[in-house]
């Protein structure tokens, strides 16, 4: 065994992280961690790691039972981490990131940057990775940083890999390319834990799977001896369907109408609408143009041309201050970068968008702020140990929990979903549902996007198809998901054409 955790137990102030956690990695083998937001599996391997110190437990490596009080010991025994956002060195290429921390020196301390490129190069061709060594890493796709930091464990000659959500933002394509890599560490002998919440992934990369609720492990086993159901149900505690389940609404009146919008080279005369108690899908393939579209009517990106009409009334949005005004709220992607103040508590996160509610006559009144928190972070199940906590220190579910706080108190009427249940776990994810539908039925308007197909079908009243920057298809409830990936995978001209 190459690693085994005891009863590990770590402490946040008063909030228990871990009770019970226990788990153990073979040389060779790929475990499976799985558990909802805030179960403690990233608590769990950020002690691995060196990130976290245990309260309790034992932590045996190779048999001998250690301490890891920094990255950098856990480095030099051999355990390497890829964490879902990326912590490389943006302004630095592929090869001094690979080496960054130990990178060659010529006599009299210079660094070596030909040294380390060309030994970057002959493990990037290797491993057959589509990098460059003197790529810029800023430049690089999300799976392509992960690449980065796989070459920078195997370099460094890393025995344990951890891999934290490594699929969540990747294409098809990039996602089965991850898939080969973790089989090729497997079968050099490398030990591999690897989380996720993408249940279809499970046994594609998996031998074994331990699964966490509630800071303890309840569970640990083969993953050739389980069902996913029951999986589900070890993870939540309680039957939950896989997709939440949401009754459709007759459609109100008009709240957002899109004409000829364009943005040149990446939106092509878009055109559609929102209705009172909808949920429209917004599906296509990496880079067909979804976040594009939703950052165009927040006004983040400008547009070339086109009109964008709010309950009737032509809008001009050239910012998102302007957008916010006209009653459009946008749920990002990466809501640690584009959703939260991650250095700010709960409370002032909540209350972000909507200042002015909280501060009459210009000064600001804490018993306002303390009602308004308190009030959606019951609504959405918020698990924190305060509202004073910084929001960065919650986990990955609870933070996207705060960022659709922000929005509800701000009390817009038309929401942008921009894949709202990205690294969200099953139970997680049925109460975001429940959240949107919530507000459908209080009379606001959403636009999902969503690379997950069944949450498209089971939870939009009908899905936009995009392709190339155009919209390519609209489909009625009932579509399958044949009828998406044809509208997302062939060249047509608009959305009547079959």
């Amino acid at each position: 065994m190459l690693l085994s955790l005891e009863g590990i137990q770590k402490r946040f102030g008063g909030v228990t992280a871990l009770a019970d956690g226990n788990l153990g990695v073979a040389t060779g083998e790929v475990h499976l961690l799985l558990g909802e937001n805030g179960a403690g599996k990233s608590t769990l391997m950020k002690i691995v790691a060196g990130m976290h110190n245990r309260d309790g437990g034992r932590m045996l490596w190779n048999g001998q039972e250690v301490w890891l009080r920094s990255p950098a010991e856990a480095a030099a025994i051999g355990v390497a981490m890829v964490h879902q956002e990326s912590l490389l060195a943006p302004h630095l290429t592929v090869a001094e990131n690979i080496f960054l921390g130990r990178e060659e020196r010529r006599p009299f301390g210079w660094v070596n940057r030909r040294r380390m490129a060309e030994r970057a190069a002959r493990l990037i061709e290797e491993h057959r990775f589509p990098l460059q060594a003197d790529w810029r890493v800023d430049r690089l796709s999300p799976a392509g940083k992960q690449l980065v930091e796989i070459c920078r464990a195997i370099q460094h000659g890393s025995s344990l890999l951890i891999f934290d959500e490594p699929t969540s933002s990747l294409s098809d394509a990039e996602t089965e390319e991850v898939f080969r890599i973790v089989r090729a560490l497997r079968d050099r002998k490398m030990g591999v834990i690897y989380i996720t919440h993408r249940l279809e992934e499970l046994r594609a990369v998996g031998a074994r799977v331990t699964v966490l609720r509630d800071g303890r492990t309840v569970h640990t086993g083969p993953m050739g001896e389980i069902s996913t159901d029951a999986i589900i149900h070890h993870m939540v505690g309680r039957e939950v369907s896989s997709v939440y389940q949401r009754e459709p609404l007759p459609p109100g009146a008009e709240r957002l109408r899109v004409e000829k919008l364009n943005r040149g080279g990446v939106l092509t005369d878009i055109g559609f609408s929102l209705h009172a108690g909808e949920i429209v899908g917004l599906g296509g393939l990496v880079g067909a143009g979804r976040t594009e579209l939703c950052r165009a009517l927040f006004g983040i990106d400008p547009i070339d041309s086109g009109t964008v009409h709010v309950d009737g009334r032509p809008v001009t949005i050239r910012s998102p201050r302007e957008a916010v005004a006209a009653g459009i709220a946008l749920v990002t992607e990466d809501r640690q970068r584009t959703g939260l103040a991650l250095r700010l508590p709960v409370s002032q996160n909540v209350a972000l968008a909507n200042v002015v509610a909280i501060s009459p006559r210009g000064v600001l009144r804490q018993r306002l702020e303390s009602t308004a928190v308190d009030q959606y972070t019951a609504k959405l199940r918020i698990k924190l140990a305060s509202p004073r906590q910084l929001a960065g220190r919650l986990s990955g579910g609870n933070q996207q929990k705060v960022v659709i706080a922000k929005w509800l108190f701000r009390g817009a009427g038309i929401f942008l979903f921009d894949e709202p249940t990205r690294g969200i776990d099953v139970g997680a994810k049925a109460e975001v549902f429940e959240v949107m539908d919530s507000l459908a039925r209080s009379g606001a308007a959403i636009l999902m996007v969503s690379s997950e197909l069944p949450e498209l079908l089971q939870v939009a009243d009908r899905i936009l198809v995009m392709r190339g920057g155009r919209i390519t298809g609209e489909l009625s409830r009932g579509a399958t998901q044949q009828d998406v990936m044809r509208y997302a995978t062939v060249a047509s001209q608009g959305p009547d054409t079959p």
